[in-house]
C-alpha cells in the first residue's frame, strides 16, 4: 500500500524546485552572471545542481565556500543581492516541469483535490514560474519561503496550510524532493512522498528516511 493513500487526501502540497520543476539551468545561468559582476570565477552546471535544494542562502554560501574557501559575511550578502536581482528579474527561461507532473496535476484537478505549492523560493519568482509555464491553473496557492518568518524544515507553511483548510493531518500528503521537505512534513505530522529525482544539495535522499520514494509521480495513480 503506497503511503500516498490518495483517494483519502485533500489537500496536496508540492514543493517547487526539484519536485514540480527543473529550475537548475536557470539557477545556473543567474549564479554565474552574479559571479561575473562581482569579478568572481565561473561555476558548472554540475555544481550548480549539488548545491541548490536548501534555499538561496545556502546556494550563494556553498557556490563562495568553494570558489574561495571560506565565506565573508559581506561577500556573501553582496552575492545574495545581486543573485536575487539577477534570477527574479528572468526565473523561467529554461525552466520546465518534470515528467509526469502536469499528468499528475490533472488528476488532481479533475478529483477535485485542493493543491498548493509550498517552497522555500520567494514568492514572486515561484508564482512568475508557475504563471509561464501554465501551472497557475492547478493552484489554489503558491507559499513562498517569505510569506512567513520560517520555512522548510520548519513546519509553518505546511500547518498554515491544514490549519485555513480545517483539514485532519491525514488527509494532506506532502510531496518534496530534499530532507528540507521530509523534516518539514515529520515536524508538521503530515505524510510525506519525495521523488528521486531531485536537488538534495548532493546528497542521497534516503539519508533522511523518507516514507516513500518515486521516480515519477505518476507511479502514484496506479493505486489510486
Amino acid at each position: 500500500m503506497s503511503v500516498a493513500n490518495l483517494a483519502n487526501r485533500e489537500l496536496l502540497l508540492f514543493d517547487l524546485d526539484g519536485t514540480l520543476v527543473d529550475s537548475a539551468a536557470d539557477l545556473y545561468r543567474a549564479m554565474n552572471m552574479s559571479l561575473n559582476t562581482l569579478q568572481l570565477p565561473l561555476v558548472t552546471e554540475h555544481q550548480v545542481r549539488t548545491w541548490i535544494g536548501k534555499g538561496t542562502a545556502v546556494f550563494c554560501q556553498s557556490t563562495l565556500q568553494y570558489l574561495t574557501g571560506q565565506v565573508d559575511p559581506a561577500q556573501h550578502q553582496q552575492l545574495l543581492d545581486t543573485f536575487l536581482d539577477i534570477y527574479n528579474a528572468e526565473p523561467c527561461v529554461d525552466t520546465q516541469p518534470f515528467a509526469g507532473i502536469v499528468d499528475f496535476l490533472e488528476w488532481g484537478m479533475k478529483h477535485n483535490k485542493k493543491m498548493i505549492c509550498v517552497t522555500n523560493k520567494p514568492e514572486q519568482p515561484a508564482r512568475m514560474i508557475i504563471d509561464a509555464l501554465g501551472l497557475n491553473q492547478y493552484f489554489v496557492d503558491v507559499i513562498g519561503g517569505d510569506r512567513f518568518e520560517e520555512r522548510k524544515p520548519h513546519p509553518r507553511q505546511l500547518l498554515f496550510c491544514v490549519d485555513h483548510y480545517q483539514l485532519a493531518k491525514e488527509q494532506v500528503l506532502m510531496i518534496g524532493d530534499s530532507s528540507n521537505d521530509v523534516e518539514a512534513a515529520r515536524r508538521a505530522r503530515v505524510d510525506c512522498i519525495v521523488v528521486s529525482y531531485g536537488y538534495n544539495h548532493g546528497e542521497d535522499i534516503q539519508n533522511c528516511q523518507p516514507q516513500q520514494v518515486v521516480d515519477n509521480l505518476t507511479e502514484l495513480l496506479l493505486e489510486a
